[in-house]
């Protein structure tokens, strides 16, 4: 799809992930102006996914190809998909009914640079263009795969997975919560999104065994988790410019964090041990998984 050069395995860590962002803003791109939707649409549905962005979950689609011993063209697609469900997810979550965010990525959120209405729309189409590039004939991937990654991505995102987590997120605002409740609330919100980029990326090679596939499902909890735990440390000690979004925003709307509930040194100290889990989770694997050892160990050591 993309005309980008494939990431590889000797990279440094920043070299691979910005040659992931670049191959993956390309194919976004691609995918959002070839819907044939209306220009005043089409800029909403640009501005949303080409606004910045880490691009974790992408980026964590191609390492884990990289890991199978995959075809790394075979993740273009699984990877646009992941990164245009997490674009939709981001607009929906800042609109007023939800987390009311003024800023995303240091910009003005959709509902703000456009309007409400506008934003839900973008949110719907982004939605509809994950799905519709993931099942798409140019995938280098057999019939057989894609139905495979559109039920993964499909459970990742329903009531069970991210949808879910952002309802319960929603119902225990303002509430006292346990870190049971917490962390099975992210496990949905923010996990299971990053655990389908990992098995998606998995997917890219049919020879695939179940053992393998449960060390990188198992990875991916992990990293998914240290992900929230450390953007929970961040909205308390970072700044809004660095962060791209409002700082302190999750206290403000009395949101129980992992900080709030453990403190920010015990914070710290849960992101670093579920790195060190992940790590070892993925332990068998050869050199091909360098990049996935070292995408753990920047979650923790992230500035935003």
């Amino acid at each position: 799809m993309s005309q980008v050069a494939i990431p590889d395995r000797e990279q440094s860590l920043d070299s691979f992930i910005a040659s992931c962002q670049s191959r993956v803003d390309a194919a976004l791109r691609s995918c959002i102006q070839n819907t044939g939707s209306e220009s005043e649409l089409t800029d909403a549905l640009l501005y949303a996914c080409l606004n910045g962005g880490k691009r974790i979950r992408p980026v964590l689609a191609y390492a884990t190809a990289l890991a199978v011993e995959s075809d790394l063209e075979s993740a273009d697609l699984p990877a646009c998909a992941v990164e245009l469900i997490h674009s939709y997810s981001l607009v929906h979550d800042d609109l007023p009914a939800m987390d009311d965010d003024d800023l995303r990525r240091g910009k003005p959120s959709v509902h703000k640079a456009y309007d409400e209405a506008t934003a839900i729309l973008v949110g719907d189409a982004l939605q509809s263009i994950a799905f519709g590039t993931l099942t798409s004939t140019e995938s280098l991937l057999s019939d057989a795969m894609r139905v495979k990654m559109t039920q993964c991505l499909a459970s990742a995102i329903g009531p069970a997975g991210m949808v879910g987590g952002q309802f319960e997120d929603f119902r225990i605002t303002g509430t006292e919560s346990s870190i049971d409740k917490l962390e099975s609330l992210h496990r949905q919100k923010t996990g299971a999104l990053i655990g389908a980029a990992v098995s998606m990326g998995a997917m890219c090679n049919p020879s695939v065994d179940e053992v393998q596939l449960r060390a990188l499902q198992h990875y991916a909890a992990c990293i998914g988790l240290a992900f929230q735990v450390q953007d929970d440390v961040l909205d308390e000690v970072s700044d809004t410019e660095t962060l791209g979004k409002p700082q302190g925003s999750d206290r403000q709307n009395q949101k129980p964090t992992y900080v709030t509930l453990l403190g920010l040194d015990a914070a710290r100290s849960k992101a670093v041990e579920l790195v060190d889990e992940a790590v070892h989770a993925i332990h068998q694997f050869p050199e091909s998984a360098k990049q996935l050892r070292d995408i753990a160990s920047y979650i923790v050591n992230r500035s935003h």
